[in-house]
């Protein structure tokens, strides 16, 4: 069976038995997928949901008019919906990507400039960023990024946490935090040392440059790259292949690898503290509004 949920204005097609596109199947209350399982996935607005053979959850990030930026509520289930995948019996492995032509764009900036100085906001903003990471680490199922474009702040979080990411090779990233001035510290510091090394993610998380698809690769930042139009085809070729294999052995595994990353989990506490002290200060607002009105930042701290 395949569905979809999310808004439906963006429903995207489900692929049928013999290869070709078929219109994708709302979940209604009375739908066969409720009445197999208790995860509600039609309660989620920012994500679409669609169902491929052994037991592969396809999930769209589906805000392509933003290019898929988040707003409060997009950021919340973009850290919910991993426990979604794990209660769901019907899951055996998940790929994330992105509508349109962005995976995501990090943070809406009118919510952003919002959450300046204010206590609250801020605190709400670190447990959301908190949670993202933690609960794609403690995901029993493995879980594959497609990085079809741009990925920013929690977008680029799930990209590299994601226990298998595969990039377009025309793809471009940054971390970016410092090009707004506030610390790397909503997943960068627990992964970026992981994947390509202390010299690299010191260079590439200090410098904010861009990064395209092969680089990211060939420093290890991600697992593969493959020309854009066959990124889909790829990333659902390797679920399908884990969503075949030994279930038990694949999920023991990616459970025994991330103790790697948990043994760093102080380290990230550390920098997601550092960076939600930054939203107190001048540097981050200087940043957000260049950002808004796409100029250079003139950072205050930098003129004293």
């Amino acid at each position: 069976m395949r569905w979809c949920s999310g808004r439906s204005s963006r429903r995207l097609p489900a692929r049928s038995d013999a290869g070709s596109f078929a219109p994708a199947i709302g979940v209604s209350p009375a739908g066969a997928a409720k009445g197999r399982n208790d995860v509600d996935f039609d309660s989620y607005e920012g994500l679409v949901f669609e169902r491929h053979p052994d037991g592969v959850l396809l999930i769209t990030i589906n805000r392509p008019e933003k290019y898929n930026a988040t707003d409060e509520r997009l950021h919340r289930e973009l850290g919910r919906v991993w426990k979604d995948v794990d209660d769901d019996p019907m899951t055996r492995v998940a790929v994330i990507t992105g509508a349109g032509k962005a995976f995501c764009a990090g943070g809406d900036i009118d919510m952003e400039l919002k959450t300046l100085g204010n206590a609250d906001r801020i605190a709400h903003t670190m447990e959301d960023a908190r949670e993202l990471v933690l609960n794609v680490l403690n995901c029993n199922k493995p879980i594959i990024s497609a990085i079809n474009g741009v990925a920013v702040g929690a977008g680029l979080a799930v990209a590299l946490l994601a226990d298998i990411s595969i990039i377009g090779k025309e793809v471009r990233f940054t971390d970016g935090h410092l090009r707004i001035g506030v610390a790397a510290g909503d997943h960068a510091c627990i992964i970026w040392p992981l994947l390509c090394g202390m010299a690299k993610a010191k260079y590439y998380l200090l410098t904010a440059d861009f990064i395209d698809g092969p680089e990211a690769e060939r420093i290890g930042l991600v697992s593969k790259c493959v020309p854009l139009d066959k990124l889909m085809e790829e990333a659902l070729g390797v679920a399908g292949r884990l969503g075949a294999g030994p279930q038990p052995a694949v999920r023991w595994t990616k459970r025994a690898l991330n103790h790697w990353v948990r043994q760093a989990q102080p380290i990230f506490e550390a920098s997601l503290g550092l960076e939600m002290i930054n939203f107190f200060g001048s540097d981050a607002r200087e940043g957000f509004e260049a950002l808004s009105e796409k100029r250079t930042a003139e950072f205050p701290s930098s003129k004293a």
